[in-house]
């Protein structure tokens, strides 16, 4: 009697990717396999693959990091499974945890795939990806703007001029930037210190502002009914709306306003022991910097909504960090709701 094979063998490969080389390790349904460097190359992957392994349904898993997902779409057009995993969710046993090279990373990455504990991140797609990629340089260049604006007030303090109190604010008026500009000093090297800063800093802020134009142009031009359903909302801007559309993209994708929640991190970490029940505040897994906008974004909404005003107050007299942090998990659910249903949002009226 013959024997037939009813499944196909599979193949697991498990990969720590860097700039100039990768960290392999396969592995079969049967046996456990062997770990090799190769270079960053998923075609040379594919050869090697289709050599030695030519019958196997293969499936491979690497680490989200600086490498992006070139090497994801590669393997997909392969016609392989392939996986982008968050770092966070891979599996360390006992001295796995304090032992951390590329092979043992590349051999626990496969032995969890194997194993079928990994969950895929959301992966964008490439029109998506290049606008996350805009969003993201307009952040870089809120950084740059904060930091030199700090240089030059550092530079005066330490040189002991005071600035005049009108302009001793956040907003640097037209008139406070002459007033740096005609600024005298004892001596020139000082001076030429400060007009560097000065050039600098206009063209941080000529960029930002170019930035952010072209941000809220596209986003109006190729996601123009999900840009306006979420400037509908009070407290949510142009970038604000900007930087929901790049970094979470459609957020119909999401099934539950907690499953959106933990994705952003505005959900409470947990510890439950038998009678015990503490609430451990926000979680430390989020996506921090979407956290930030939504959380500033609840400052505004509570000057322009009054039922979010209502809901402020009614929590008043607590801890200003968390009222804040409710008015953001509540205005995320907003932002959902109006997503889901496709309607503006109308600002309620407190009776």
């Amino acid at each position: 009697m013959e024997t037939q094979q009813t499944a196909s063998a599979k193949l697991f490969i498990g990969i720590d990717i860097h700039k100039r080389s990768w960290k392999v390790h396969c592995s079969t349904d049967l046996f456990a396999g062997k770990s090799f460097s190769m270079p960053p190359d998923p075609l040379q992957l594919r050869t090697f693959v289709k050599k030695h392994f030519p019958d196997h349904e293969v499936s491979t898993a690497y680490e989200a990091g600086c490498c992006g997902y070139s090497a994801h779409r590669s393997f997909i057009s392969f016609g392989w499974n392939s996986l982008v995993v968050n770092p966070a969710d891979i599996h360390r046993k006992g001295k796995e945890r304090f032992t951390k090279t590329d092979r043992i990373d590349a051999q626990l990455i496969s032995r969890e795939l194997k194993d079928g504990r990994l969950e895929s991140i959301e992966v964008p797609d490439t029109h998506r990806e290049a606008l996350r990629s805009l969003f993201r340089r307009r952040n870089d260049l809120v950084k740059d703007f904060i930091r030199i604006k700090s240089y030059i007030k550092m530079q005066l303090l330490y040189f002991g001029i005071k600035v005049p109190e009108h302009f001793d604010n956040d907003h640097w008026s037209h008139d406070y930037r002459k007033w740096l500009d005609e600024m005298v000093f004892e001596y020139p090297i000082a001076k030429a210190s400060l007009e560097s800063r000065m050039r600098y800093f206009r063209f941080v802020d000529e960029d930002l502002r170019l930035v952010s134009c072209q941000l809220r142009a596209y986003c109006r031009k190729h996601f123009k009914k999900d840009y306006y359903l979420l400037k509908s909302i009070p407290g949510i801007g142009g970038i604000v709306a900007c930087g929901i559309l790049s970094e979470l993209g459609d957020l119909r994708r999401f099934s539950s306003v907690k499953h959106l929640a933990g994705y952003v991190g505005l959900a409470p970490g947990v510890y439950q022991s038998a009678e015990t029940y503490r609430v451990m505040g926000m979680t430390p897994r989020a996506h921090r910097l979407l956290r930030s906008y939504f959380v500033e974004a609840s400052w505004q909404a509570i000057r322009t909504d009054p039922v979010m005003q209502a809901y402020y107050r009614k929590h008043y007299g607590k801890n200003v960090k968390r009222i804040i942090v409710k008015v953001a998990r509540k205005l995320l659910s907003r932002t959902l709701a109006v997503i889901k249903t496709e309607t503006p949002y109308e600002i309620g009226v407190i009776e």
